[in-house]
């Protein structure tokens, strides 16, 4: 009981990050051992604001070591994020703020996205890339979801 109570204390201290579920992929590259190297498209919905949905595409290593979740995927990776319902916000944003993260490697390599506010066009601005611990990527995509204006963007 008590183990049960930490976790779910420890959830809540931890910041909430959208958790993404795949459209489909793609092979681009055929292993004999193990699964193909792939493209794999996965979607998520922005956690703190209703109505704007993430499509994120990245290279997943394949071979044994893919299979095996032991490979390295490379830093190629894109975002675009749509409208697709009534926009609305359950709380004010941050001006900047990690909204997805999923790890690329065995160790400390993940692909990000971080939403920011560009309030002088109230608009919400997305950017997709990779960093790990020692050398990170300059790679990067940028997709942007305009808001309309009789709707502000609330930021504290």
């Amino acid at each position: 009981m008590k183990t049960a109570l930490s976790l779910a204390l420890l959830g809540l201290l931890l910041p909430s990050l959208a958790q993404a579920e795949t459209v489909g992929s793609v092979d681009t590259a055929f292993k004999l051992i193990g699964r193909n190297h792939q493209v794999v498209v996965e979607v998520f919905d922005d956690p703190k604001v209703k109505g704007v949905s993430c499509y994120v595409s990245r290279a997943r290593t394949g071979g044994v070591k893919g299979t095996l979740g032991l490979a390295e995927d490379t830093a190629d990776a894109s975002v675009a994020c749509r409208q697709v319902g009534e926009i609305a916000f359950a709380e004010p944003l941050r001006k900047q703020e990690e909204v997805f993260s999923q790890s690329a490697s065995i160790l400390f390599k993940k692909i990000r996205i971080v939403r920011m506010v560009d309030g002088s066009r109230n608009t919400l601005v997305y950017l997709v890339y990779s960093d790990k611990l020692i050398d990170g990527s300059p790679q990067n995509n940028v997709t942007a979801v305009p808001v309309a204006r009789a709707l502000p963007i609330p930021v504290r």
